[in-house]
């Protein structure tokens, strides 16, 4: 298994959301289309791998990807 990390340090994603960033079409942007991270997830799937995403709030978020 290979594991790649995207590290952010930015506000973080608050957890009231984040069950729902993979939802097809969830999107806190007024013009956003909601289908990035629910495609990449697929993506990864459709190649055997997973995303997956931890978030601290103030401190960071990671994007673990799993192939």
């Amino acid at each position: 298994t290979t594991t790649i990390n995207i590290i952010d340090n930015g506000p973080g994603i608050p957890t009231e959301i984040l069950d729902e960033i993979f939802v097809p079409f969830f999107t806190t942007r007024e013009n956003g289309s909601g289908i990035g991270l629910s495609l990449s997830r697929q993506i990864i799937r459709l190649h055997g791998g997973n995303l997956k995403v931890i978030s601290h709030q103030g401190i960071e978020t990671i994007f673990s990807i799993e192939i």
